[in-house]
């Protein structure tokens, strides 16, 4: 019995997978990828007689029992999601048939569409003394969320909001942040299929306009939205520094510079 690999994808651009993704696909003797959302060019490492099926319209047991076929022919198998398998991937709906058939699993990470749309944007999603916390989240819709963990209780946090599977939800993001304390010019970031080539859009605009942006844009599927006190603060005139670099700040590999009259903490 082969080993069956859950490999994060990425968010688009093939060559942000990492380089063990990279590797486990150019070996594996069979790949089912989740073609609505991975690029087909993440196969161009494919050997040329790997077996290589799209899971756009297997239920969850066609996959399953795919995946468990397959470790039975082959050393390495392949299940190619996008971006991270342990975010929103439904990963252990997944690897819980495979325990019960016997067949091992592993995981490999994959780039997060939050950190490639913040990227696409050029933004942080911390800043000292603004924000140092960002909350993963989505919004209920058909699935719902656990008790606390509505968008309006994690927004009175005022920290950094990276929501997923939400974009045609902008409306009741706008309702639950204005209830949470936010403001209505608060700045949000929307990024389209980030790292796509030719298909990224990047939207930006406030609680306020961002839905009518994203409408204008034809945005209605494979956007994250970013809200977040530190968005724009490439154009603030003035930032709070990260001591790491503060030249009098002393640390394990570098001493504090003293300069005369100055006083530091």
């Amino acid at each position: 019995m082969g080993k069956v690999w859950f490999v994060g994808a990425g968010p688009g651009d093939p060559e942000l997978i990492t380089v063990k993704g990279r590797d486990l696909i150019a070996r594996a003797g069979a790949i089912l990828y989740a073609g609505s959302l991975v690029s087909t060019a993440a196969m161009r490492w494919a050997p040329a007689d790997c077996e290589i099926a799209d899971s756009k319209d297997m239920a969850l047991e066609q996959i399953s029992a795919w995946l468990i076929e397959q470790a039975g022919m082959h050393e390495t198998v392949v299940r190619l999601q996008t971006g991270d398998p342990t975010l929103y991937g439904a990963l252990i709906e997944m690897v819980q048939p495979l325990d019960a058939a016997g067949v091992e699993v592993g995981v490999v990470p994959g780039v997060s569409s939050a950190m490639t749309s913040a990227a696409a944007a050029v933004e942080s999603l911390t800043l000292p003394e603004v924000t140092q916390t960002v909350i993963l989240t989505r919004i209920a819709g058909r699935t719902p969320m656990p008790e606390g963990e509505s968008l309006r209780d994690l927004a009175q946090h005022h920290c950094t909001l990276c929501v997923f599977l939400s974009i045609t939800l902008l409306h009741k993001a706008k309702e639950e942040l204005l209830a949470a304390g936010w403001r209505a010019d608060a700045p949000v970031l929307v990024v389209h299929k980030a790292s796509w080539p030719g298909e990224e859009k990047i939207i930006r605009g406030t609680l306020a306009d961002i839905r009518d942006r994203c409408r204008a844009e034809k945005v209605t599927s494979q956007a994250m939205i970013i809200i977040s006190p530190a968005l724009g603060a490439r154009q603030w005139p003035a930032l709070k520094k990260s001591k790491l670099y503060d030249a009098a700040f002393t640390h394990r590999f570098r001493r504090a510079v003293r300069v005369e009259g100055e006083k530091h903490e």
